[in-house]
């Protein structure tokens, strides 16, 4: 949908949320509600000999209609606009996949070195990390993957 449209509808919705909620506190209870607060007792002479409870009713009816109108209308005009996006992670793999595309066949990258937990203690229980400080070669791989974890 067009920009202005969408901004249209929002602020129809907005209104509607607004005037809806308004209809309800007004509309007297058991308990007389707030009706009562804003003149309830002479809001028979106002809205005709039934009171109030027919014309609220009737505009609480035609405000949730509006409400649940415009709340659809978002809804698919929203699922709709976001149907082409990527996620970030989507993003981050297909950007991933174009660089390894785009590096030579003979060259191979290092593997990244997990970084030495604080104090130089391994980092799992069998494996063994080099002291703080120091730096192991990294090994030669010429397949260009990268080495298992040990199933993590």
């Amino acid at each position: 949908m067009p920009g202005i449209l969408t901004g249209l509808i929002v602020v129809v919705h907005i209104v509607a949320c607004i005037a809806l909620m308004i209809s309800i506190l007004l509309q007297s209870g058991k308990g007389g509600g707030l009706a009562g607060a804003f003149g309830g007792g002479s809001s028979q002479t106002l809205f005709g000999g039934r009171g109030a409870a027919g014309f609220l009713s009737r505009a609480t009816t035609v405000l949730a209609v509006i409400f649940f109108v415009t709340s659809l209308t978002l809804g698919v005009s929203s699922s709709r606009a976001g149907a082409g996006r990527r996620s970030l992670i989507q993003e981050d793999a297909r950007r991933r996949a174009a660089q390894g595309a785009s590096q030579q066949p003979g060259s191979t990258p290092a593997p990244a070195q997990p970084s030495p937990t604080p104090g130089g203690a391994p980092a799992s229980p069998g494996s063994q990390a080099p002291p703080t400080g120091t730096t192991s070669p990294a090994p030669a791989n010429p397949a260009g993957q990268t080495p298992a974890t040990g199933g993590h």
